[in-house]
């Protein structure tokens, strides 16, 4: 009997020294760099960072409705919102993460600013509702386009209401952008994954500024939104340490955004 009492105390104590773990999905680029870093600190309060990484914007919340996932990091409120609206995902946001400006890059010689577009010049842009959208919305601040009034945060092509150079628009997966380049006269491509295609935000001929809507938050299945472990992550997360290794990482090219 002593000795089944001394492997449950030793059972018990290797389960306390384990902590919890947080299963959560990222894609590939800054959101995997930053959580890695975070990883060993976590490890250190008694938190295991289970980090799964996706190359798209669509199976990290298919996964975290299924339960594959606790919580995922990587999409901005507008893009959550257009999921749950037309998927019925029971999803929320529980804190913000990062700002990942979207910018316009092009691989053209001659064109040093939007100005330099020619007539009928091929525009590649997100074909997801909300990153396409807010691509052109992106057009419209820097006076490209003009969008209809009431066109709000996710504006379509048919929101255009004038585009005095025929622009001709190109939708394609956001990831294959940046391989795009050589074919379109710019392409309107999220930080991420022109960093991951080894672009540098520093060259982008116009972006966004830092009052966009659309930074980057942390996604939990509904009723997991007052999980303890969420919770401490999330504090590990917003810390002026977790700053200051973005600063150091990724210069202006991302902002935090708590």
């Amino acid at each position: 009997m002593k000795y089944l009492t001394l492997s449950l105390l030793l059972l018990l104590s290797n389960a306390l020294f384990a902590g919890e773990t947080l299963k959560i999905g990222v894609t590939a680029g800054p959101h995997m760099e930053i959580l890695e870093h975070l990883k060993p600190i976590a490890k250190e309060q008694g938190l295991t960072l289970k980090i799964i990484e996706f190359n798209d914007f669509i199976l990290p919340n298919r996964a975290l409705v299924e339960g594959d996932l606790d919580a995922n990091s990587y999409q901005h409120q507008p893009f959550l919102d257009e999921q749950i609206r037309d998927r019925g995902y029971k999803l929320v946001s529980v804190g913000k993460t990062i700002l990942l400006p979207l910018g316009i890059y092009t691989k053209k010689k001659g064109i040093h600013c939007l100005s330099d577009l020619k007539p009928k010049a091929k525009v590649a842009i997100p074909n997801d509702p909300t990153n396409g959208g807010r691509a052109l919305l992106l057009l419209a601040k820097e006076g490209v386009i003009t969008l209809k009034q009431g066109a709000g945060i996710t504006p379509s092509r048919l929101d255009i209401a004038s585009n005095p150079k025929k622009l001709k628009f190109i939708e394609l997966e956001a990831p294959q952008i940046p391989r795009s380049l050589d074919d379109v006269d710019i392409g309107i491509i999220n930080t991420d994954w022109a960093l991951l295609a080894g672009l540098n935000p520093e060259d982008t001929i116009a972006h966004e500024g830092t009052n966009s809507p659309y930074a980057n938050i942390v996604v939990v299945r509904t009723e997991n939104k007052d999980s303890a472990t969420v919770k401490q992550f999330l504090a590990i997360y917003q810390t002026e340490a977790t700053k200051t290794f973005i600063k150091e990482k990724f210069g202006n090219a991302i902002i935090p955004a708590w």
